[in-house]
């Protein structure tokens, strides 16, 4: 297909349409729950507790990314997606129903579990059905798709997950479930050279152990290992909106006013800052992920990733300068931009080099970027007990840097590597 069937979204395939609406609305709903869900396990178990309980879905997420990996390239795209979509399902009914905060513990981490077996299956789906040259334009269009939620799903949220927690859950797990019956019902599978006989002929345990150890032959790729590891570092930079950032807003930047006209002002103090910069950080993506995909769609993929790494450990490191709020929204701004320009190519490296019968085991294993860096990222939290907050702000730009050092690494080593193709071909 042309480029032109894919600028507008009612000419993408059937299952695209279904997967963008359904994530969207379950991404709404996600946000809702989730920006709120440490304060939840906090309140109930107490700090040192509950830090150490939130540093073990990246862990878990890694099982999740092996088996949703081995699923889509053995079972399909489609069988992966439907058990995501299903255990999901069971585990916010769960939720909704327990009083128990550690059965809801494990149940939040099996929802987790679902989203990362889901996650592989739904990127290979969309490298099937998508030409080369428009996948940086069909991954941004979802990527503005999910970050609606981002926007509204908090301020909904602050009313919902404190005064309706149970109703939340339900209206969770009833979207979850509609949407396991229309992937079931109406999304076809897009798996090359895929057949139902393997389906019967591939035990999951072997598969699993096979996947496993598969993972340690992809691993072993130094163009790939390169790509985790600068991935993984810029996203430790990238988390602390959602970890540090929220420390120092909260406990370093005095209450103010926004604004003030004649004899009216409004004051936010410093929970209402940091509100707002979560707030202008979602609409951001909204608005312009699109646009800068367009306006970048001439620069390859190394520069994209090296202008975010700036761009994001450089606004994040000038916030321990400033506890003014609008410097602190410029630079929300800045930092936002730099997460903002690498979203549509994240994917767009692993499609592009992935042999195509292991499209859906390199999808799940791109994904180990974002379990390590998450797994790291917290550390900055737990350093601030002995560090000050331009010691923290430091590391922070160093492990950016450490991302464009990594990138540059990767590109020249993949250059190398389409050059040696090129000769045996």
């Amino acid at each position: 297909m042309e480029r032109s069937n894919y600028t507008k979204i009612s000419t993408w395939n059937t299952s695209l349409k279904i997967r963008l609406i359904g994530e969207m609305l379950f991404n709404l709903l996600y946000w809702m729950y989730f920006p709120f869900i440490t304060y939840y396990f906090v309140s109930a178990l107490g700090n040192n507790i509950a830090g150490i309980l939130m540093t073990i879905p990246p862990l878990i997420g890694i099982i999740g990314i092996i088996i949703g990996g081995n699923l889509a390239g053995r079972l399909g795209r489609r069988a992966a997606m439907l058990l995501g979509t299903s255990i999901r399902t069971i585990m916010f009914c769960i939720f909704a129903i327990s009083d128990l905060y550690w059965l809801n513990y494990l149940a939040f981490i099996g929802i987790g579990l679902g989203g990362t077996i889901y996650g592989p299956a739904s990127d290979a789906m969309v490298a099937d059905l998508v030409p080369q040259e428009a996948r940086k334009q069909v991954f941004a269009t979802f990527m503005t798709a999910n970050n609606i939620g981002a926007v509204i799903g908090p301020v909904l949220g602050s009313f919902f997950f404190f005064n309706y927690l149970s109703e939340l859950l339900w209206a969770c797990t009833i979207v979850m479930l509609v949407y396991s019956i229309i992937v079931y019902v109406k999304i076809d599978e897009t798996m090359p050279n895929y057949s139902r006989k393997r389906i019967n002929t591939n035990s999951i345990s072997s598969g699993f152990k096979e996947e496993w150890n598969g993972y340690g032959e992809i691993l072993s790729d130094k163009v790939f290992l390169l790509y985790i590891l600068g991935g993984a570092s810029a996203v430790i930079a990238i988390m602390q909106l959602d970890l540090y950032l929220s420390v120092y807003i909260i406990n370093y930047v005095p209450s103010q006013k926004l604004f003030v006209w004649n004899n009216l002002s409004v004051a936010l103090d410093s929970k209402e800052i940091f509100a707002w910069m979560l707030v202008l950080n979602g609409v951001l993506f909204v608005f312009f992920v699109l646009p800068i995909t367009k306006l970048l769609k001439s620069w390859n993929d190394r520069n994209v990733f090296i202008l975010s790494a700036i761009l994001a450990g450089g606004g994040l490191f000038l916030v321990g300068f400033s506890t003014n709020i609008w410097m602190l929204f410029l630079l929300t701004i800045i930092f936002t931009f730099g997460e903002i320009v690498r979203a549509p190519v994240i994917n767009n490296f692993v499609s592009d080099y992935a042999p195509e019968h292991a499209r859906g085991k390199y999808m799940g294993a791109s994904r180990l970027q974002f379990t390590i860096g998450r797994f790291l990222a917290p550390l900055t939290v737990f350093l601030a007990e002995w560090i000050s907050p331009m010691g923290i702000f430091s590391i922070i730009l160093f492990f950016a840097f450490m991302s464009v050092i990594l990138y540059i690494k990767l590109y020249k080593s993949y250059e190398r590597y389409i050059t040696r193709v090129e000769r045996n071909t």
